[in-house]
């Protein structure tokens, strides 16, 4: 790297933290710090929504299944995450959004109480919060990686830069700095990711490329569906991400709840979902063609930095890795967010009674500090582990092991179809999906990625109705607080 691109990055952090102070001067109370009291415009919260789904993972691992499979890679990936957004557009982003603005909820989780009760409220919260941080300690990983890979910088010390500016920011400014990263994050990889688009164009065959490339790449390259990636894990994964996008990934409901109104929450969902569909196709596009650029890597990991250290002039480097910055450290600014919603809204009152008549300020200063230590854990777990080998099996293995067994009680319990779905209902489905997800993974062995992804999910789902179905736990609170998120009419914004 030259020192034009060693500039950008540094005015990249440079401008991270300056989000960060500016976005402390308009949080007040634990409410603000969480979800901005419902002031994002509908526009911001649908592109942090479609950024917080990215991380230095797809330009390593993804880069990786890319450079092997071709097309597969945005089919499985992308695709997926569309469909799955715009299918929720209709279903939940209205009804996360009602949650705060009616109930004054402000972490995902703390409606379970009312829901079904404090033990299934409990469960989720700890199970989900104690796997979310090794998903994180992952994706520091991978933002090392591709910081060696430019620049030969030592992994430990490619995770602490990180950590600690991200730290920083989303200590001081909570939500709001976490949306405007997302912006700054959408702003930047648009210019390098349009950069690298058209410097593929030019070193190969221009225009054409795009539909010329496919019969030079390795067989299969064009399909999409190939290896693994078959038509029954495109099925699993649509599954998966319908629930992961629309609030089984805790973070992107708080999206939803940020925005003004249900209506808006909608609108909100629908931009995600339209970027989503489009956007990363132009992203890919690299990766697919890099076989043809830069042939026979021994690490397919390193595709997409050897593509950019092949085709880019120097300030561009340094853009395209402030980018991979940025994405690494939107999502974990926008998971230490709603770790600390968890805790500090749903767990740590159960532990100590007395957090609950704590004032505002107390409260915030409470936030923060919950903010810093997962983000510091995190960081711990990632520089002892170095997750050699592990990157996309970790995100790949949480997946599975969390979206059935978390999201299917935290989802369908707001659609007034699964009314009938209790306490135990929700306790089952979660026992049972992380049971069967061990099962399948470390007893059977199975290293069929449908089964390993599909399977816990299914098992949630289907018992959650039969046990519903069975024996029915509905109650008139119950009852109300569904209906409240079923009314079309958009309460006021408060």
């Amino acid at each position: 790297m030259s020192a034009l691109d060693w500039s950008v990055l540094a005015a990249y952090f440079v401008v991270m933290i300056g989000i960060g102070v500016w976005s402390k001067g308009r949080v007040h109370t634990v409410i603000d710090f969480f979800t901005a009291r419902g002031r994002i415009p509908w526009w911001l919260a649908g592109i942090s929504h479609h950024m917080s789904g990215y991380s230095a993972i797809m330009f390593v691992a993804f880069a990786a299944v890319a450079y092997n499979y071709g097309l597969a890679m945005y089919v499985w990936w992308a695709l997926t995450i569309g469909i799955g957004v715009g299918i929720g557009a209709f279903l939940w982003a209205a009804r996360w959004n009602r949650l705060r603005a009616v109930h004054g909820v402000a972490s995902p989780l703390e409606y379970l109480a009312r829901r079904y009760n404090l033990p299934a409220q409990q469960v989720l919260a700890y199970s989900g919060a104690l796997l979310k941080v090794v998903d994180i300690a992952a994706k520091w990983v991978a933002i090392a990686i591709l910081l060696r890979g430019f620049a030969g910088i030592p992994i430990f010390w490619g995770i602490l830069v990180t950590g600690l500016v991200t730290m920083v920011y989303i200590t001081a400014g909570g939500l709001w700095a976490d949306v405007l990263t997302d912006f700054g994050q959408f702003v930047i990889q648009g210019v390098a990711g349009i950069a690298m688009f058209f410097a593929v164009l030019g070193h190969l065959d221009g225009l054409p490329t795009l539909w010329t490339m496919w019969d030079r790449l390795p067989e299969g390259h064009g399909d999409p569906f190939a290896g693994p990636y078959t038509v029954t894990f495109f099925l699993a994964l649509l599954f998966i991400k319908t629930f992961e996008y629309n609030g089984g990934m805790w973070n992107l409901a708080q999206r939803y709840m940020a925005a003004p109104s249900g209506s808006e929450a909608k609108r909100s969902a629908l931009l995600s979902s339209a970027l989503w569909l489009v956007w990363p196709l132009i992203l890919f596009i690299p990766m697919f063609a890099a076989p043809l650029i830069v042939p026979g890597l021994a690490n397919a990991e390193e595709a997409y930095v050897k593509l950019a250290q092949t085709l880019l002039p120097q300030g561009v480097i340094g853009l395209v890795l402030a980018g991979f910055f940025s994405h690494t450290m939107a999502m974990v600014s926008s998971d230490a967010n709603v770790i600390s919603s968890v805790i500090t809204r749903d767990i740590a009152p159960v532990l100590m009674p007395r957090l609950r008549r704590l004032a505002d300020a107390a409260q915030l200063t409470f936030a923060r500090v919950t903010t810093f230590a997962f983000v510091l854990i995190s960081m711990v777990i990632a520089i002892t582990t170095e997750g050699q080998g592990v990157v996309l099996k970790i995100v790949v293995d949480l997946v599975a092991a969390t979206m059935g067994p978390i999201s299917i009680p935290l989802m369908l319990g707001m659609l007034p179809w699964f009314r009938r779905s209790g306490p135990l209902a929700a306790i089952v489905s979660w026992a049972a999906g992380l049971s069967v997800w061990a099962y399948v993974k470390w007893i059977a062995g199975s290293t069929d990625q449908a089964v390993v992804v599909g399977v816990p999910l299914v098992t949630s789902l289907v018992l959650y109705v039969a046990v519903g179905l069975l024996r029915p736990e509905r109650t008139r609170d119950r009852d109300e607080l569904i209906d409240s998120l079923n009314d079309d009419h958009d309460p006021a914004r408060t």
